[in-house]
């Protein structure tokens, strides 16, 4: 298994560890629950070093990007990024992504998950006809998510970038914990607000960033957080996880994707997709809750009153903010509507749940 440069001060810690995506990461600290509501209400730090980045540089990257992505990066300028997925030949999803624009039209950093690094620097080099300079960063960069309602105030003291007031989805670089050339982007995966912080892993920089940020944080409670947490919060949000909500094998309009998915440029297998926005999809991911007592799990069936298989759960959870249990899950369109009511299937019982709006938070 992989290291982060952090994995020695989880296991200090007494985190509970588990191999994600090849790397050696924490599940958890004081309990997910606990977790949870410390990220909702206070403010938490997550080790996501083990997602890729990867840097394209000069003329064509534009050209690359917007050939390769869904969404319309033509639209972003210096310090601005996005939320993005790259298409495959099928009108399926090779990963979800975000674009950060360093340099309009000629600098981008794209942030990957973990568990598709090559397979997403493959898809894209496949692609790369016009010789684009491409790095792959992934192994050098660290990246902190420092997340929850307090989180900028507490970071605040640490750096000269004006944090505090910096608009989703913008980011800016400086100097942070007396460390130069930091990335400071307001995006997170839970929607409880906060900052992701990327920087080299030079003259002992990750443990400085690390210390610095719990000493700052250390009078208001702030808290490590392991990715059994990061699961519940962003599913509280409706957030896809790859490989659960969204694979090679389902359409951004299915995945209610289509507001990333912009038909005012050329992109891989546009044609397919716009010919679902056109005729419609068969099936379409839905949040619902448990009405019936049981907690929704991926892979579950979701079946109609007569016991019809209509779709299948791709995650679930007892929400430890809702005290309720929650889901998404695909399902044919028929059951898609707001309050219908669907079944899972739980140990052979049928249990009752309805289709509600997401967020659920």
């Amino acid at each position: 298994m992989k290291a982060t440069p952090f994995t020695g001060k989880h296991i200090a810690l007494g985190a509970k560890m588990a191999e994600f995506a090849g790397y050696n990461m924490p599940i958890s600290y004081s309990g997910i629950n606990d977790e949870h509501a410390a990220v909702r209400n206070n403010a938490g730090v997550f080790d996501v070093s083990h997602m890729g980045e990867f840097i394209l540089k000069g003329e064509g990257a534009l050209d690359l990007i917007q050939r390769v992505t869904s969404n319309d990066a033509s639209k972003l300028t210096d310090g601005k990024a996005q939320y993005s997925c790259l298409p495959n030949e099928q009108g399926g999803i090779v990963d979800d992504l975000l674009v950060y624009c360093v340099e309009e039209n000629k600098v981008y950093m794209l942030v990957v998950n973990a568990s598709n690094i090559e397979k997403d620097w493959n898809w894209i080099q496949k692609y790369n006809t016009a010789n684009v300079e491409m790095h792959n960063i992934s192994d050098k960069t660290c990246l902190l998510a420092i997340q929850g309602p307090n989180a900028t105030k507490i970071l605040q003291p640490l750096t000269d970038i004006d944090i505090l007031n910096m608009k989703y989805y913008t980011f800016a670089k400086g100097v942070f914990a007396g460390v130069d050339n930091v990335l400071v982007s307001a995006t997170g995966y839970t929607g409880a607000g906060g900052v992701e912080i990327y920087f080299e892993d030079k003259d002992g920089a990750a443990e400085k960033i690390w210390d610095a940020i719990f000493e700052a944080g250390k009078a208001s409670g702030i808290k490590p957080i392991g990715l059994g947490a990061r699961d519940t919060l962003r599913l509280e949000k409706g957030f896809c996880l790859y490989g659960n909500d969204i694979d090679d094998n389902t359409s951004p309009l299915e995945a209610g994707l289509g507001w990333i998915t912009k038909f005012t440029k050329d992109f891989t297998a546009r044609t397919i997709i716009e010919q679902q926005k056109t005729n419609g999809v068969e099936r379409k991911l839905v949040g619902f809750e448990m009405i019936d007592r049981g907690i929704p799990r991926h892979d579950y069936k979701i079946k109609d009153a007569e016991g019809n298989e209509i779709g299948k759960v791709t995650s679930g959870t007892q929400s430890p903010s809702l005290q309720k249990a929650i889901g998404l899950g695909y399902v044919a369109t028929s059951f898609a509507a707001f309050d219908t009511e669907i079944y899972v299937e739980v140990r052979d019982k049928l249990l009752k749940a309805k289709v509600v709006k997401i967020p659920f938070l």
